[in-house]
């Protein structure tokens, strides 16, 4: 048998983004890096990744609209230009951005003659409309048009079943598009010879304004390593059956009282500010918290040792590394 030396590069990996811009307000574009890379692996990063992009990426739409006055979806409404059916596809364009978890509700109220455009949406503080602008419907007389709204924040694509019991009571499902990227690309350079032979990838990301490629970017890849993160604990199992074994309190750590202790040096305003995202968290320790809608630094210690506890798949082990990245970030005495 011959065994030919393969020379294996010893770089690390480097990402950058060699153009970014802003088409409009809902059209982002930004192009992606990474190198260098051994041959085969530009392919199977830049595969994963697109899909990633495209499917696991959550986004934030107008799902249900709700009047009493509207008969059916195709019935149209004097003093009002658009049919309903229009006025619901408008409202499906609707970009939205948002920490929501699950589903709040919107309205609408507006009175013609005139435009109904996003900016006459009124929503919770959570939820930010990417562009005013967008045109919902035109009213042509003096007339009132009030609509019920339900917003959601989910990921990839669903289909609203019409059934007709919604229509009895002016319910109407709307076609969910939660995705905020509109498309991915990937390509792929080669160069080098031989058993030296490298590829650099290049990534395209056309986004929705509600992120941008960037952050579309960071998130999918957030989004992937969680998915292999199970494969990395092979006695995840074990652990898990040992659970209520472990299941105390935190020695006379105090935990409550250390993290009071922060917040008396930091100020409240300052704590608001400071979100999870940028604590480095192991990925499970921070999606356990994001589930629980707390994004900030404020967020989390208004809650206590108990609190946590009672978060599906936390552990007493997750509260002490929790505890102890607290105390790196910010010097808890």
């Amino acid at each position: 048998m011959v065994r030919e030396n393969v020379t294996v590069s010893t770089r690390t990996l480097q990402w950058k983004c060699v153009e970014s811009r802003v088409d409009n307000k809902r059209l982002c574009y930004g192009r992606f890096i990474l190198s260098p890379l051994i041959k085969g692996q530009a392919d199977t990063i830049g595969i994963a990744m697109r899909r990633a992009l495209l499917g696991e990426i959550e986004g934030t739409c107008i799902t249900r609209a709700k009047s009493e006055k509207i008969p059916h979806e195709y019935s149209t409404i004097v003093g009002i230009q658009e049919s309903v059916h229009e006025i619901l596809m408008n409202l499906k364009e609707i970009v939205l951005r948002s920490n929501l978890y699950g589903t709040c509700g919107a309205f609408i109220c507006a009175r013609g003659p005139g435009y109904v455009t996003a900016q006459d949406i009124i929503s919770p503080p959570s939820v930010e409309i990417v562009d005013n602008t967008q045109h919902i419907a035109r009213l042509t007389e003096p007339i009132d048009l009030c609509i019920g709204l339900q917003i959601e924040r989910n990921r990839g694509y669903r289909y609203s079943i019409k059934r007709p019991n919604n229509f009895q009571d002016g319910s109407y499902p709307i076609d969910a598009v939660f995705m905020p990227v509109r498309n991915a690309n990937h390509s792929i350079h080669s160069y080098g010879n031989g058993n030296e032979r490298q590829e650099i990838l290049f990534l395209e990301i056309w986004t929705n304004g509600s992120l941008t490629p960037k952050e579309a970017l960071h998130e999918a890849s957030r989004n992937l390593i969680d998915l292999f993160i199970p494969f990395l604990h092979a006695e995840e199992e074990t652990l898990h059956l040992e659970y209520n074994r472990h299941k105390g309190t935190l020695p006379p750590l105090t935990f409550h009282d250390r993290l009071a202790k922060l917040r008396k040096n930091k100020k409240e305003i300052e704590l608001k500010y400071i979100f999870i995202d940028q604590l480095e968290l192991p990925p499970r320790i921070y999606n356990c918290l994001k589930r629980c809608n707390l994004h900030t630094l404020l967020d989390l210690l208004n809650k206590s040792q108990k609190d946590l506890m009672k978060i599906e798949d936390f552990r007493i082990e997750d509260v002490k590394q929790l505890l102890g990245i607290l105390e790196k970030h910010f010097t808890i005495d």
